[in-house]
């Protein structure tokens, strides 16, 4: 069984963690508001979507956006504007609660009753590795079933969490699942 990769990139090889690929579709998944929270209608919507229910407003509060109501109600209606930090603590409050929200139907979506979803793996870039270093790493396809721990450590924003999850799957590509820890892409559609 290959071990974890310890000096990556050492001959020139390019790319990324395995479950960071796997966050970033999970992002793109996701929906996350597009506009920047810099201008004015992506601050209001982040602030609408943390505002908009009790239930909201707890979570953003866990989250990290410690500002009374009257804060928010100066910043929605315009009349005050939030600090570089503040608005730093929006972004980062918006985006974990909606990973928590939106993390049930992903589970639901990519498990697909036990049937799960096939993922793509694209292998990392080796354009600029000599050659008699080169390993041979091809494109593989993988069907995950059991999502649960991925998202969940995606929601919770746990990089170790979801690493362990992602090596958990990607070891069902056999002796070979060392030369996918790093990745060029990972794909997959909820």
């Amino acid at each position: 069984m290959p071990e974890r990769t310890i000096e990556f990139g050492k001959y020139g090889a390019r790319g990324i963690k395995g479950h960071e690929a796997v966050a970033r579709q999970l992002d793109a998944l996701a929906g996350f508001i597009a506009t920047p929270v810099s201008v004015r209608r992506g601050l209001v919507a982040r602030l609408r979507y943390l505002t908009r229910s009790g239930h909201a407003r707890t979570a953003a509060r866990e989250a990290g956006l410690s500002v009374t109501d009257r804060t928010v109600k100066a910043w929605l209606d315009g009349k005050r504007s939030p600090s570089k930090r503040n608005l730093e603590r929006i972004e980062s409050a918006y985006r974990t609660v909606r990973r928590r929200n939106v993390a049930p139907y992903l589970v639901g979506r990519l498990n697909r009753e036990g049937r799960g979803t096939r993922v793509e793996i694209h292998p990392l870039d080796q354009s600029h590795v000599l050659r008699p270093r080169q390993r041979v790493v091809e494109f593989r396809l993988l069907n995950i079933r059991q999502w649960d721990a991925i998202v969940r450590a995606w929601a919770e924003g746990d990089d170790r969490g979801l690493d362990d999850a992602w090596v958990e799957q990607i070891v069902d590509l056999g002796s070979q699942w060392g030369q996918y820890e790093y990745v060029s892409n990972v794909g997959f559609a909820a």
